[in-house]
């Protein structure tokens, strides 16, 4: 009886274990199978940091198995070049590809619209910007007939490759965007078919994608995006800073700062904290100068300022020239980075301009009126100081002997009205003749 009691037991126990193995089992299999999407971060002018961090989301997504690849994109363009690697990389991906320009009020301006239409879906936030493609110089001006000719006829034949399966009216707004640097709403470029989504945010997108079928290497390709568990690509600490370089602001106080660290270690030579510093601040800020279209009437401007303020230092005007100095490094600065032909583009702020333009200003100002206030200054050291001064005869002057005044002996002289004055008795100091004193019994 004990024993049949003990098998019964034994087989619920076994039962129950059972269940509760393929619960388990059930759960784990349902977390497995929760969809993964990658998503990189691309914000600011094309640089070369872009394809590092571009190949890093790819590759992540292939690691995971993710769904998609979806590329958050905010740019006002750039090269040329650089843009065509990114696009293959986009094209080459073995996981599909979203670029979604976001958030709302960003754009995808010059080079960007052609990166946004790579994408397998193409997708914008509200109240974004779409278009302004037309090819510049590396400085924002219109490039020469012939070099604009080559460079449009190129883009547009890119352009019509990677949206001819949208239809014609989308081909002649990409085509517009370049021809004419033409920009689009959200609104205006989904009714054209040059977009697929407009999704304001990231959750609104991952449902718009879900059950969408794309073309990925000539495979078909359900997107399962539904509840999808978010993977951010991950950015080194070097590649933020670097990131901080296609800042115009940064670059300018960099510029700035770093050209007064190294014309005060010119003026005052002999340190090296100055300098040291002020060329590694110079560096970083001519890297920055590298990746974004600069003015360069703007580095003439500010460079001038700089001249006019040591010129001032060296030969002072009562500050005539810092004052004109401080006028041509805010026009310098207002114009470093004035890129026309680009809607909105990242230019330096004037409220930053103006009082980097007065601090500096201010400063070679407060050293120059020092400079002046020194120059008028009496002199106190030397033997133009000793006119009535008091000392004491060295010894005996009868007319002449010797003087103990400030410290030192000198020869000295009698005045025409004063007595023979005795070894060690007070006297007074009239004036001074080349190396002689003239004194006077006190």
């Amino acid at each position: 009886m004990k024993k049949k009691i003990f098998n019964c037991i034994l087989l619920i126990t076994l039962v129950f274990s059972s269940f509760l193995a393929g619960i388990t089992s059930t759960a784990v299999h349902a977390d497995s199978t929760v969809p993964e999407v990658v998503t990189v971060k691309l914000d600011g002018p094309l640089t070369p940091i872009w394809k590092i961090i571009l190949q890093r989301g790819i590759d992540l997504a292939a690691e995971k198995h993710a769904s998609a690849v979806i590329v958050e994109l905010n740019t006002t363009g750039g090269s040329i070049d650089l843009m065509t690697d990114l696009i293959q990389q986009i094209l080459k991906s073995p996981t599909p590809v979203v670029v979604y320009v976001s958030p709302e009020g960003s754009m995808a301006a010059s080079a960007g619209t052609l990166l946004t239409l790579a994408g397998q879906v193409s997708a914008m936030a509200p109240e974004t910007i779409l278009g302004a493609a037309s090819p510049v110089g590396s400085q924002g001006q219109d490039l020469n007939s012939t070099e604009d000719l080559k460079t449009k006829q190129a883009l547009k034949a890119t352009a019509r490759s990677l949206v001819a399966w949208r239809g014609e009216k989308a081909v002649k707004l990409a085509e517009a965007a370049i021809d004419e640097a033409q920009a689009a709403s959200a609104e205006e470029a989904l009714s054209a078919g040059l977009i697929d989504i407009i999704a304001t945010d990231e959750e609104d997108l991952l449902k718009q994608l879900d059950g969408r079928v794309v073309t990925v290497n000539g495979e078909k390709v359900t997107l399962r995006t539904a509840n999808a568990q978010i993977v951010e690509t991950p950015i080194t600490e070097v590649e933020n800073v670097l990131g901080l370089l296609t800042n115009p602001n940064i670059i300018f106080v960099l510029l700035s700062i770093g050209s007064m660290a190294v014309l005060i270690e010119m003026a005052t030579p002999g340190g090296w904290v100055a300098g040291f510093v002020g060329v590694i601040l110079l560096a970083l800020g001519i890297y920055g100068l590298g990746l974004l279209p600069v003015n360069w009437v703007g580095i003439i401007f500010i460079l001038a300022a700089f001249v006019l303020f040591i010129l001032d230092i060296k030969a002072p005007t009562h500050g005539a020239l810092t004052f004109a100095g401080t006028a041509s490094f805010i026009a310098g600065g207002l114009v470093l980075f004035n890129s026309a032909r680009v809607p909105s583009f990242a230019n330096v702020s004037v409220p930053l301009v103006v009082g980097m333009g007065v601090l500096i200003g201010g400063t070679f100002l407060l050293v120059v009126l020092l400079a002046v206030r020194v120059m008028k200054t009496p002199v106190v050291t030397g033997k133009e100081t000793l006119a009535g001064r008091e000392g004491y005869a060295y010894t005996n002057i009868d007319p002449t002997g010797i003087a103990q005044v400030g410290g030192e002996q000198w020869s000295a002289l009698l005045t025409k009205d004063s007595k023979a004055i005795k070894k060690d008795e007070a006297l007074v100091v009239e004036e001074v003749r080349g190396l002689k004193l003239v004194v006077r019994r006190k």
